[in-house]
């Protein structure tokens, strides 16, 4: 059972994911922005409290259930023999400090490792063929249980120290006395609850709790006097915290070249010769386990010292006791357990998912921008060793796609991208807006002068009779009113911001037929125009009327471009490109059209320039500079991009990428700042 004994401080949480990187069960996945322990596939071992930066991580506390306990019952309390490496300087004065808080008896746990010692011996001993697994580790238990349960006949059936001193302490304590494990071993909280071993511990504190509890009770360890702990008395039991510490204490040799006896310790290790064993590549007649460098190392050890310091501490206080314990007053503890049984049993707990098919993986890794070896960096950031790794974890429901680094870079690329055009989509709003209340008033101040105007040159020029320079005159007079009542009514159809009127196009069509009446010019009769596609289907949906006018502006200036070239060839292609990525419209949503010609280019000082609205290089006259401008305002309605690419000397090509099907059927744009920013958030987001 689990009780959810790691959790995440989801204020602390920033998704590095150590936390991921380190688990040897992933059991840990981001859920809604946090890196969340699943419970069930935890096996407790601690290391993602380790390896936080943040503390991000917390541990299930029974503090208040033992202070109950303290208040209200007789209270023994077992004691971790790494004891003396998380209080180095105050360790003889701990049992003090433990009585003063209410404690009635502080008993060594190294005495269960005594009375488990001959259970190992027989294990050992026996003419099993397996591979026999210590099982004195509650996360190495775990993780057997619940990811090779085919091992779990192999682990040895005997209790941890742990236990076997609560079911020494129980049967010799009277009344109903609440037994408290102390020590630097979070899995210990899972372990006291299993079905196998419930009923003899009654709350697990790790030091660090019971160090918060002494100083919320105000009670300093510096201020009392060395006290002794209360018998049963440890042996070698006491060296059992130690790699190797077990067989010392079982007097099982663990000599370096004794292959029939091997010594683990440490996750990546320990990983390896799990494997190893199921895989019957070790021949070892028993392998001890403990996923930390010992149990000095434990995740809640809450020491300052370095991993050497702790070990020399455990040996030094070891050293100190082993020379005063009564050898005989300790066998005859021993002796008198012999009717407790310190066996226990193991079942599978079994959390292995099936793997994803190998068609669910390629299709995984395809959603993340890896469609061949090639593209996997396994570079490791989203907490798996490979993207292969990663891929089957979010095939089995165990990590999600954002958790790739190089594919949240990608898509906040794309994000950028997508703000800037919001930005320039906005910019163009203003301007629209601002040239919408311009050209309103200009068309009712404008319009009717120059109505007047050409009515009465009209009527002028028609009662002149044989004066032609004053004819000539007043033909310019009238050309020049019909072109600013032209620019006004380009300044009306720029700032127009109406629903389009969509129908279904043939693009391939429409061009042609716009190319027949651009031919018309007799300056553009030399002109040569190619026309292809390179898809069966070049139909859209939009505003044919408006689209027209897109590709009007664009072919006479590409054909005006080419007057002055030696070579004058206009090139239109009609086709489709590959979709960006994961999360983008496939590519037979987009319909591309390009146009190129060979004319005299775009200067880049003027690139900036193109769709700003009255700037044109043509002769004055020959043009408003509103022509792109308008084109770009309609290519934005329907929902695509106009980009252009374009070298002096020799010419320029517009790409036009336009949706196949528009969603709705009208554009709108950020009307205000705060919507824009508004956008923003929702991007980044």
């Amino acid at each position: 059972m689990n009780r959810g004994i790691v959790s995440t401080i989801s204020d602390r949480c920033k998704i590095c994911y150590s936390c991921i990187r380190e688990c040897p069960a992933k059991a840990i996945k981001v859920v809604s922005g946090q890196a969340a322990v699943i419970s069930e596939r935890c096996i407790v071992c601690g290391h993602c409290i380790k390896v936080c930066s943040q503390s991000a991580k917390q541990i299930l506390s029974d503090a208040s259930l033992v202070l109950d306990y303290l208040e209200n019952y007789d209270t023994i309390a077992l004691i971790a023999p790494s004891f003396t490496a998380s209080f180095p300087n105050d360790y003889f004065k701990f049992p003090a400090a433990l009585r003063k808080l209410g404690f009635k008896k502080i008993v060594e746990t190294a005495f269960g490792a005594d009375l488990i010692s001959d259970y190992y011996v027989k294990e050992v001993q026996s003419e099993t063929k397996k591979t026999i697994i210590s099982s004195a580790c509650p996360a190495v238990v775990n993780y057997i249980e619940k990811y090779r349960k085919e091992l779990v006949p192999n682990l040895a059936k005997v209790a941890s120290p742990m236990i076997a001193a609560a079911r020494y302490m129980k049967k010799n304590s009277a009344g109903d006395a609440k037994i408290i494990f102390i020590g630097p071993c979070i899995a210990k909280k899972n372990e006291f609850l299993d079905d196998e071993v419930s009923g003899v511990i009654d709350a697990v504190l790790t030091f660090g709790e019971i160090k918060k509890i002494f100083k919320e009770k105000n009670i300093i360890l510096a201020d009392l006097e060395d006290e002794d702990l209360d018998p049963p008395h440890a042996y070698l039991g006491r060296s059992y915290p130690l790699a190797g510490g077990l067989l010392k204490t079982a007097d099982i040799s663990g000599d370096i070249l004794e292959k029939e006896i091997i010594v683990v310790e440490g996750k990546k290790k320990v990983l390896e010769i799990i494997d190893e064993i199921a895989e019957n590549k070790i021949n070892a007649k028993f392998v001890d386990i403990l996923f930390c460098e010992g149990c000095i190392s434990g995740p809640a050890i809450d020491s300052d010292l370095n991993y050497y310091s702790r070990r020399e501490k455990v040996i030094k206080y070891i050293e100190q006791k082993s020379n005063l314990t009564d050898k005989q007053l300790w066998k005859s503890n021993i002796y008198n357990s012999r009717d407790i049984d310190f066996s226990r049993s193991f079942s599978s707990k079994n959390q292995r998912r099936v793997d994803p098919a190998e068609e669910t993986i390629k299709g995984i890794l395809a959603e993340t921008n890896k469609f061949s070896p090639q593209d996997e960096l396994n570079c490791g950031a989203c907490g798996y060793s490979t993207c292969r790794e990663y891929a089957v974890a979010i095939g089995k429901g165990l990590a999600e796609k954002e958790m790739c680094l190089p594919f949240l870079i990608d898509k906040l690329k794309q994000a950028y991208n997508d703000l800037n055009n919001t930005e320039e989509q906005l910019r163009t709003a203003e301007k629209l807006a601002s040239i919408g209340q311009l050209a309103a008033g200009v068309a009712h101040e404008i319009n009717n002068p120059l109505g007047t105007i050409l009515l009465y040159s009209s009527m002028l020029e028609k009662e002149l009779k044989g004066d032609e320079q004053r004819k000539e005159d007043l033909k310019l007079i009238i050309e020049e009113a019909e072109r600013c009542k032209n620019i006004v009514a380009n300044l009306l159809n720029f700032a127009r911001q109406g629903k389009l009127h969509l129908k279904r196009i043939n693009m391939l069509s429409l061009l042609s037929k716009i190319i027949r009446t651009v031919k018309l010019n007799p300056d553009f009769k030399d002109v040569s125009v190619k026309i292809g596609k390179s898809i069966p289907d070049c139909f859209l949906e939009g505003d044919e009327d408006q689209l027209s006018q897109v590709f009007i502006n664009l072919l006479n200036n590409s054909c005006e471009a080419m007057i002055e070239s030696a070579e004058k060839i206009l090139t239109i292609k009609i086709y489709q490109e590959e979709p960006s990525g994961p999360g983008f419209p496939a590519a037979s949503d987009y319909l591309i059209i390009e146009i190129k010609d060979t004319g005299a280019g775009i200067p880049k000082v003027n690139f900036g320039k193109i769709f700003t609205p009255f700037f044109t290089t043509k002769k004055i006259g020959k043009g408003t500079g509103l022509g792109l401008a308008i084109s770009y305002g309609i290519i934005k309605m329907h929902k695509g991009s106009i980009t252009f690419q374009s070298e002096t000397g020799k010419g320029t090509a517009f790409k036009l990428k336009l949706l196949r099907k528009i969603k709705n059927n009208e554009f709108e744009f950020p009307s205000k700042k705060n919507e824009l920013e508004e956008y923003k958030n929702a991007v980044y987001r």
